[in-house]
């Protein structure tokens, strides 16, 4: 049951994406009120099919939507013309190339390490640069798959057909992933230029992967806790049998992704600068990590120390100003979890304007699918309008879209500017990693409105936000249980 105070901030809140209240339901049900039924009658539905046909927008409609995609069809071209690649505050340094992804749910480790390699452009010279994606991906499946397993063991004297063991098994080693996992993987594990670990045709589709692996995994689930179940058996006969698992995980990344670079090991880089100058570099890839952090990377990147870098998000069915973390989500064990800084949206585009203007890109996480067409590469809430085809609106708010599970992270991209008239944010520019022939030559455009109603996430520098939002990282965070939309993984 909500509290009360809950209820009016929902109400207070609630915003719709046309402006308009719902229709109330005597509306929907009109002055013709008959006995309720639970079943579809046969004779209603003719008689609204007739009534529907009645209306020549609708005999329209029907022609056009019954053979067209109905975004493509209800596309506002006001929208389109809106939407200009045009920005009046730009970070000087954007990051080339446009990266792809491909067939994989890897966009949180190209939004990451398109961050992330922008400090290194700045910091060599560097006309184009991409860091190895796929070095990452291997150890974060590995890690993955040893942070399941762990959890496995902690509830082996959980119901197996309960709602947090269920939850679990539904994606063991998925591709997703959060801004706290990319940084324990950088700490553990360092970062490789993308020439000494291209990815392998696994990385770039990975899906055949990821099924192998689970279908491994949810076999030593039950396994393990069959094991557990046994009171003869230790903590540590359940380690050496997890240990044999992780060999078997072990052998299927490594052929089927290739042997990674070892962290502690010296690799050797050698490139051309944007002065067409050849250089060459040797360091590890926990030491090239390291360089984010060096005095020269720092005073490069306009003063930010890319390790310093927290999540704000938000989330209006919980207080603002309140450290927010998921249950059991991760993937280090004993590694820093995940962790939210929950804001109002006027702090956050507040915080994302002044690391623009300090030249700083942004990795920032959102609902990507709504309200939004790949081919423009435009997200706008005025982009598509349902109402004009089905005389009915969408009209759940941010707070009702996420109690509904209607609404979710569902993918990372990374600002690099913003347009802003009369002190206030209009639209902003997007980098993407689905490659050049998606958007504009891969750049998206978003509008403000759009990032009011489906942006959930901006990692921003501790600079840029008050002492007040600074000191929520202190408190003891919400948890909330894993099947939370706010646990959805970019």
């Amino acid at each position: 049951m909500e509290a009360e105070g809950s209820k009016s901030r929902l109400e207070r809140d609630y915003v719709y994406i046309k402006d308009k209240p719902l229709d109330k339901m005597s509306q929907h049900v009109g002055k013709d009120v008959r006995p309720y039924s639970p079943t579809v009658s046969i004779n209603t539905t003719q008689q609204w099919e007739k009534e529907l046909m009645e209306d020549p927008k609708n005999r329209l409609a029907l022609s056009a939507l019954s053979s067209n995609d109905a975004k493509a069809v209800l596309t506002q071209r006001s929208a389109t013309i809106a939407n200009t690649q045009n920005f009046n505050i730009k970070v000087e340094l954007e990051g080339a190339p446009i990266t792809n992804q491909r067939s994989s749910g890897r966009c949180w480790l190209f939004a990451a390490t398109n961050v992330f390699r922008v400090a290194i452009m700045k910091r060599y010279n560097l006309k184009e640069f991409e860091l190895s994606q796929a070095y990452l991906f291997y150890w974060d499946k590995l890690e993955k798959a040893n942070y399941f397993l762990e959890q496995i063991v902690d509830t082996v004297d959980e119901d197996l057909e309960g709602r947090l063991i269920q939850t679990l098994l539904g994606g063991p080693v998925g591709d997703g992933g959060q801004w706290d996992m990319v940084a324990n993987l950088v700490e553990k594990y360092g970062l490789v230029p993308q020439s000494l670990y291209p990815d392998s045709f696994n990385a770039s589709s990975s899906g055949t992967m990821t099924s192998i692996l689970t279908t491994k995994l949810r076999e030593y689930a039950l396994e393990l806790r069959q094991l557990g179940s046994r009171s003869s058996n230790t903590k540590e006969s359940l380690g050496a049998a997890k240990k044999k698992m992780m060999r078997e995980i072990h052998l299927i990344l490594t052929l089927m992704l290739g042997p990674p670079p070892n962290p502690d090991k010296d690799m050797t880089w050698e490139f051309y600068d944007k002065d067409e100058k050849f250089q060459s570099f040797t360091t590890t890839p926990l030491k090239f990590a390291g360089e984010l952090s060096s005095q020269a990377s720092i005073k490069a990147n306009s003063g930010t120390n890319i390790h310093d870098l927290f999540s704000l998000v938000n989330d209006p069915r919980n207080k603002y100003r309140q450290l927010l973390s998921v249950s059991r989500l991760g993937n280090i064990v004993g590694m820093r979890p995940v962790r939210y800084v929950n804001v109002d949206m006027t702090t956050m585009k507040t915080a994302c304007i002044s690391m623009l203007r300090s030249n700083i890109p942004i990795f920032f996480g959102s609902d990507v699918g709504k309200f939004s067409d790949r081919t423009s590469g435009i997200m706008d809430t005025d982009l598509i309008d349902y109402e004009l085809g089905f005389n009915t609106r969408l009209g759940l708010s941010k707070a009702h879209r996420l109690m509904t599970h209607e609404s979710a992270m569902t993918h990372a991209m990374v600002l690099t500017a913003v347009h802003v008239v009369d002190k206030k944010p209009v639209r902003w520019r997007v980098q993407n990693s689905w490659g050049e022939t998606s958007g504009s030559k891969g750049w998206f455009v978003m509008s403000d409105r759009w990032m009011d109603e489906f942006v959930y996430q901006a990692v921003v520098d501790p600079r840029f936000v008050s002492k007040e939002v600074q000191d929520v990282l202190r408190q003891k965070p919400k948890m909330l249980p894993l099947w939370d939309p706010m646990g959805a993984l970019a």
